[in-house]
């Protein structure tokens, strides 16, 4: 890890000088860097503040501001006694609008979707309220599972209006990396969860015991110009994902 982190750190440190970020916030985008290469992994421990310390020629203070940022992020826990470690869960912010890949890569894991369908067809009258479209209009849908690595994490089901993707064959694996190109990227989204027991259907796909514990997610995300491009449910395996939510006084 010593060399990937040093490496990183140098790297951001190149800018000039009136663009130079304060220490603790290029060591936080370094550590964060560090773990999206895999060159430490969820669960590893990270080394102690003193010898991070050391090797970045830095306050202890520092190194600790560091890491308590990434601690609120989710991306790094610390158990009293034992130090600091790389989330062995996923934990995905309410604060921060990011994709499922976008989560899954911020921890060196590697994100894949197994496609169900993707289709194209009518718009339902549910599709229609969230999607905030008229009745007959036509909606490309995306039913898949998704993936760290071998082990699958949720089952998802996704309509995006097709004046906006006109081919779902256009999407891969990330959704957003594909709406990107034509200017349709979500910036704000309404997000809805809440408790579930898995279905027969659904804990098989995530090869678990019927009933197991489960979070339903459902998303509606939108263009800067108000148009709801993204209406998405989700059913999360609950042993593998936590959320957070930064939540601040008036």
């Amino acid at each position: 890890m010593q060399s990937a982190l040093l490496s990183e750190y140098r790297r951001l440190g190149r800018h000039g000088r009136g663009t130079r970020p304060l220490a603790y916030v290029r060591l936080r985008k370094a550590l964060r860097g560090t773990i999206e290469s895999g060159a430490v992994g969820p669960g590893q421990a990270l080394p102690g503040e003193r010898e991070l310390a050391k090797w970045l020629d830095l306050s202890r203070v520092t190194v600790r501001k560091a890491i308590e940022g990434l601690v609120g992020e989710g991306l790094l826990t610390q158990r009293h006694g034992a130090g600091t470690f790389v989330a062995d869960r996923i934990v995905r912010s309410f604060s921060k609008l990011t994709s499922f890949t976008d989560d899954l890569r911020a921890r060196g894991l590697k994100p894949r979707s197994v496609f169900l369908a993707r289709e194209i067809g009518e718009v339902t009258p549910s599709e229609a309220m969230a999607l905030n479209l008229s009745p007959g209009a036509r909606v490309v849908r995306l039913d898949r599972v998704r993936y760290a690595g071998d082990e699958p994490l949720a089952v998802e089901r996704c309509v995006i209006p097709q004046s906006i993707l006109a081919d779902p064959n256009a999407v891969e694996n990330s959704l957003y990396e594909a709406l990107e190109p034509l200017g349709c990227r979500p910036r704000r989204a309404l997000q809805r969860l809440r408790a579930i027991a898995l279905d027969a259907e659904q804990a098989r796909v995530l090869a678990l015991p019927p009933g197991s514990p489960g979070l339903f997610i459902e998303r509606r995300a939108f263009l800067d110009d108000g148009r709801v491009v993204e209406f998405t449910i989700s059913y999360y395996r609950g042993d593998a994902y936590d959320f957070v939510a930064e939540l601040q006084s008036d």
